[in-house]
């Protein structure tokens, strides 16, 4: 199971680092990834990693703003946030996937509860 932390309330042009802290399991075993979700719309892909860190990939709409990372000794993910903006609002989920490459949420389990980012304009 997966729990995503360090969501809140910024201005446009803040600043937030999520984490998805992993029990039960080893993080190490699984590509990882952040999806959000914004009321009344779907889950939308933002970033994954494989399992080693060495490889990652993001969606176009946040290239160069956020940065993905992981710890495994840690069982560890992270999602670096800067230069939020309005639109970057939503729930923010981890989850864990036996394959890199996916950018589609049904590929991806262990959700647990999200955090919430909002950002203001």
């Amino acid at each position: 199971q997966l729990q995503a932390s360090g969501g809140g309330s910024v201005q446009a042009g803040g600043s937030l680092r999520l984490s998805c802290a992993a029990s039960g399991d080893t993080l190490s075993r699984y590509a990882m990834a952040w999806f959000r979700q914004a009321p009344g719309q779907e889950r939308e892909f933002v970033a994954t990693i494989r399992r080693d860190g060495r490889s990652l990939y993001y969606a176009d709409s946040v290239k160069g703003r956020f940065t993905i990372s992981r710890d495994n000794a840690r069982n560890t993910g992270y999602l670096q946030m800067n230069s939020l903006k309005p639109e970057d609002t939503a729930v923010y989920y981890c989850g864990v996937s036996n394959f890199y490459g996916s950018t589609t949420s049904q590929d991806f389990g262990s959700w647990g509860q999200g955090t919430q980012v909002t950002v203001s304009s």
